[in-house]
């Protein structure tokens, strides 16, 4: 079992008098930097002050979208924000980094219905879905406000769709094209009016929103974050129902799995769940869903959470955590322990 420590000193202060406002996704790549989107429309007039006109105060100017950072916390990049040829995210929410580099962005805004694929320099290569009206969970030329993705060997992308559809939703990663989605339980996806989330009532046959995550291990599960229905879905690839797990049922508020991310040793013995509602990191058993570990609490200090909404973990074993709602930072935390980590391939 890991153990983890905070380090205050993550990352370092931004440049260019820079400040973030919700973290909203958080993405390490296959060399441990760390991929953070945040929301700069998020920021009061108070904390973006030297950017009005005329400036009201020395501090600060909204930083970027998307920045990369390498361990020490040093911004290596930033880019992001309304171009030529796409439709960038109303409410920008994931981001992960594929295989081969690419940096992928999910938005949940009232019109988003898009997913864009980048370089990792910011240069746009291709948009899946369109920004409009919401459509349903049967429309498959569109998403509906799409929280986050993983991908696979097979050249596929799986979507959490979402905040507005009830569904994950699977296309081809380097042209686009539709290949399948499912519901809960593998059932084809509705959107059905729910009941609010009730701990005595049997489970809900249907996603509830937000589908906020989907994470792919490498022995073919796909486990899916059922946030507000405290649970995570499990599914083999081709889609078939493999079993669920339940997470700190009795919560009520906005549901305990936002985030998920996979132990990287041989097995992928643990899950990491990150619960924006009781503000703490989770270890589970990644065979039982079973709790082994936590860290983290509500408040505003160092290692404390306000809404904390994605994590990611790095090849060491360090866990990484982005903070919405007035949280609006990243944060890293130590891994420490008698723990053996499998090597990368090259």
């Amino acid at each position: 079992m890991p153990t983890f420590q905070v380090d205050p000193a993550w990352p370092k202060p931004l440049p260019n008098n820079w400040i973030m406002g919700q973290a909203s996704g958080v993405a390490v790549d296959a060399d441990d930097h760390v991929w953070v989107i945040q929301r700069p429309r998020t920021l009061t007039d108070d904390e973006k002050a030297a950017s009005l006109d005329p400036p009201r105060t020395k501090c600060c100017k909204p930083a970027p979208p998307v920045r990369e950072f390498d361990q020490a916390g040093t911004v290596l990049r930033s880019w992001g924000g309304p171009g030529q040829g796409y439709d960038w995210p109303e409410n920008e929410h994931g981001i992960q980094v594929d295989p081969k580099g690419s940096v992928w962005i999910a938005g949940n805004g009232a019109n988003d219905g898009q997913l864009l694929k980048f370089t990792a320099d910011g240069r746009f290569v291709m948009q899946i879905g369109k920004s409009g009206p919401q459509t349903d969970s049967r429309d498959t030329s569109r998403l509906g406000r799409p929280a986050n993705v993983d991908f696979d060997a097979a050249n596929e992308v799986d979507v959490a769709d979402g905040y507005y559809n009830h569904r994950i939703i699977v296309f081809d990663s380097e042209t686009g094209a539709f290949k399948r989605m499912l519901g809960a339980y593998g059932r084809p996806p509705t959107d059905d009016k729910l009941p609010a989330y009730d701990p005595a009532a049997a489970p809900s046959q249907q996603f509830a929103n937000p589908v906020h995550c989907v994470k792919i291990a490498r022995d073919g599960l796909v486990y899916v974050c059922d946030r507000t229905d405290d649970r995570i879905q499990v599914f083999r690839k081709d889609g078939s129902f493999a079993k669920e797990m339940f997470v700190e049922t009795k919560t009520r508020a906005d549901g305990t799995v936002w985030e998920l991310a996979l132990w990287p040793d041989a097995d992928e013995s643990f899950l990491f769940n990150a619960d924006g509602a009781n503000n703490e990191v989770r270890t589970l058993s990644r065979a039982t869903g079973e709790t082994l570990g936590a860290f983290g609490r509500n408040g505003r200090g160092a290692g404390q959470f306000h809404w904390v909404h994605n994590l990611a973990v790095d090849s060491k074993g360090n866990v990484f955590t982005t903070e919405v709602d007035t949280g609006k930072r990243a944060q890293k935390f130590l891994a420490s322990g008698n723990f053996v980590l499998r090597k990368r391939t090259p």
